[in-house]
């Protein structure tokens, strides 16, 4: 394998499952704050942004977790663990595209500007929660809804209230699909002593699930009801109900595979939000 190759499993490139998490919320985001006609400059910026936001991510994680991830399977072959990349390779990659994210938005107002320091400080310090936090899952519900705020910021040059409210909601989803995520570890985990929403949950775990995605849900039907929006818009939160209903059937019987298969179908769910607030506003 070349080094290209390794930089690419690195950054996550063969798995954009993250990157999806991601950008649904942020393009909603867009959407809800500019009222359905965001402009596409903005739509380019943050799509790019969060692709490479969440690459740099990945590299600072694998640079903090290289030694607990050689004790877990499913991550003893990761590049920086396995010996195939240095830390301050990973380090410098991150740093670089960290960078060049802070320059996509260099024409963006100063507002944005500043939350973007914020959102970099958050998924750098992301990792070393699972040390003592015992919901790390919550902090990445913030880093990975960050694009949230940003997005009001740069429609709207402020943050509504209703944004901090969408923030949370986040957070509830990110507890949802990152607890399924650490279900597939959790006898790893506990081995080696990182803290996680799977292990902290315990038994209740996949009740803890559904309750996180029903409060994803509620809140986010809260805001789209406050700007408006109605029947397309309640459909894609039904469609993204009965996806999570789907996922109470993978995840009951906590088997690696099909908690592993949850999670990645948490795409589909965040599709469906988005849908409904663009189809809501396009078909007025």
């Amino acid at each position: 394998m070349n080094k290209l190759e390794l930089y690419a499993r690195l950054l996550r490139l063969d798995k954009p499952i993250g990157t999806l998490l991601l950008l649904w919320p942020t393009l909603s985001a867009l959407w809800l704050a500019s009222g359905g006609k965001p402009d596409w400059k903005l739509v380019l910026i943050f799509s790019l942004g969060t692709l490479l936001m969440r690459s740099a991510g990945c590299a600072v994680n694998d640079y903090a977790d290289q030694d607990f991830d050689k004790h877990v399977k499913r991550t003893a072959q990761r590049p920086i663990t396995s010996g195939r990349i240095s830390g301050k390779e990973a380090l410098a990659i991150a740093a670089a595209l960290a960078l060049l994210s802070f320059c996509l938005i260099l024409p963006l107002n100063t507002l944005t500007k500043q939350l973007s320091v914020a959102a970099v400080i958050i998924a750098a310090t992301y990792p070393y929660f699972k040390r003592f936090f015992a919901l790390p899952q919550a902090y990445l519900g913030i880093a990975f809804g960050f694009g949230i705020p940003m997005a009001f910021a740069a429609v709207q040059d402020t943050v509504p209230p209703l944004a901090w409210v969408m923030l949370v909601a986040n957070v509830f989803w990110a507890l949802a699909y990152d607890t399924e995520y650490a279900m597939v570890d959790r006898d790893d985990d506990l081995k080696i002593g990182i803290k996680t929403s799977a292990i902290t949950f315990g038994r209740h775990d996949v009740a803890a699930v559904m309750f996180c995605y029903a409060a994803n849900l509620t809140l986010l039907l809260a805001c789209g009801w406050l700007l408006g929006l109605r029947a397309w818009f309640v459909t894609g939160l039904l469609a993204a109900a009965g996806i999570a209903a789907y996922h109470y059937t993978l995840i009951r019987g906590r088997e690696r595979d099909a908690c592993f298969y949850a999670f990645r179908h948490n795409n589909w769910l965040g599709a469906a939000v988005f849908a409904g607030v663009a189809l809501d506003y396009a078909l007025r």
